[in-house]
């Protein structure tokens, strides 16, 4: 009988392809906190008044930046990717608490825990063969 899960558990359980799809994941995990880190580097004033607008101190956007910036860096080059990705996880579920109302701005809210959870996927099965994490490993 055809059971497609098990077509695609044999194409994605080559060596090569878990490799590369798993460096696809970290990328596409990683862009979203580059380029949310990024902005909040350029339009740091703009920021710090966002923040306090929410009850957040200002005073924490340097460690807010580090945890999007710096953990998106970590994952993208797959360094300390396990923990960079359980960090990134509960950043994106408290932020999802402060920032984005459940009834207000539900998308944003539901997208910061659909990225909590495939952070803590990565959290469990590691960086893959094409990072600085199996490099080291080795």
């Amino acid at each position: 009988m055809f059971n497609p899960n098990v077509v695609v558990k044999n194409i994605v359980n080559q060596p090569n392809t878990d490799a590369v799809l798993a460096l696809i994941a970290r990328v596409l995990m990683a862009y979203i906190f580059l380029v949310a880190g990024w902005g909040k580097i350029t339009a740091y004033s703009a920021t710090v008044g966002y923040m306090e607008s929410m009850g957040v101190p200002g005073a924490l956007l340097p460690l807010t930046i580090l945890v999007e910036f710096g953990g998106g860096l970590a994952l993208l080059f797959g360094f300390q990717a396990r923990f960079a990705a359980f960090g990134l996880g509960l950043f994106s579920v408290i932020t999802a608490f402060i920032f984005h109302d459940g009834t207000q701005d539900s998308i944003n809210f539901m997208k910061n825990f659909a990225m909590a959870g495939g952070l803590f996927f990565l959290m469990l099965h590691g960086a893959g063969k094409m990072s600085l994490d199996h490099l080291i490993e080795k």
